[in-house]
């Protein structure tokens, strides 16, 4: 029975994840946990798996464009993968209710960010030679990197609404670079947390997480190819109001159904 909203809900994350990018993922906990049933211990590290694959389905989609600065990404993935650990054990340390309160309010975060972006600006650490100062910059891109890493660790969301407002922002990465960029600097910080997750991973539902994931691999490799004819605007506002009355279900039920939990 949990096979079908496993697939169902892999094509819509997988879908988000191809057209956009930064945000698809955040919706793989709820879904996990409400939609298909699993723990929290189980769907962080399930979540993980899903946005790792699906988010290489993305980086496949671009790989050809040449728009990757793999740089830049080895610097943010320096700070990520260490903190992902450091993520892990945080959220092993928090009550599931609290951290399904805590995910309700990040989801909230990132659907407002959606809604109100700001337009594209010059980045802050380009020289005027078009170049980027790393001398300056290289601190500020650790620490996205490090919060990139506490985030995948402790939610299982690969933090690409951070990554990818920082390379537009900070190192002035255009659009398309700073997307498939960021589906890089996701892949691998998914799997540093998939490897801190280790000690929990005997537990995981290999079926539902085979299907999840596979589901997703394909929505983002075909919603990659068909991106860039979307309105993007329009995308991105309607999975932002999504996101907004998901994590309304979500406070909600971690408040006052805090046994669904543990029936999960």
């Amino acid at each position: 029975m949990t096979i079908l909203p496993a697939a169902a809900f892999g094509l819509v994350i997988g879908a988000a994840l191809g057209l956009l990018g930064a945000g698809g993922s955040i919706l793989a906990i709820p879904a996990l946990v409400y939609g298909v049933g699993l723990p929290l211990s189980a769907a962080v590290p399930t979540s993980l798996l899903v946005v790792a694959v699906s988010a290489a389905g993305g980086l496949v989609a671009r790989w050809r464009s040449k728009v990757i600065r793999w740089p830049v990404a080895l610097v943010f993935v320096a700070a990520s993968v260490p903190a992902a650990f450091g993520g892990t054990a945080l959220g092993k340390l928090l009550p599931d209710r609290w951290l399904l309160v805590a995910f309700a309010v990040l989801m909230a975060v990132v659907a407002v960010r959606m809604l109100v972006a700001a337009p594209e600006r010059d980045g802050a650490c380009r020289t005027s030679a078009g170049g980027v100062n790393w001398r300056s910059c290289v601190p500020k891109a650790l620490a996205v990197g490090a919060v990139v890493g506490v985030l995948t660790g402790l939610f299982g969301v690969g933090g690409g609404f951070v990554i990818v407002p920082a390379l537009t922002m900070l190192l002035g990465l255009t659009a398309p670079e700073a997307v498939a960029t960021s589906l890089v600097v996701i892949v691998l910080t998914s799997v540093g947390g998939l490897a801190a997750h280790a000690s929990t991973m005997p537990d995981l539902p290999y079926g539902i997480a085979a299907v999840f994931a596979g589901v997703a691999l394909l929505a983002s490799l075909l919603a990659g190819k068909v991106g860039d004819r979307l309105p993007a605007r329009t995308v991105r506002r309607t999975f932002a109001y999504l996101i907004l009355v998901v994590a309304a279900g979500v406070a909600a039920a971690a408040v006052f159904a805090p046994a669904a939990l543990r029936a999960g």
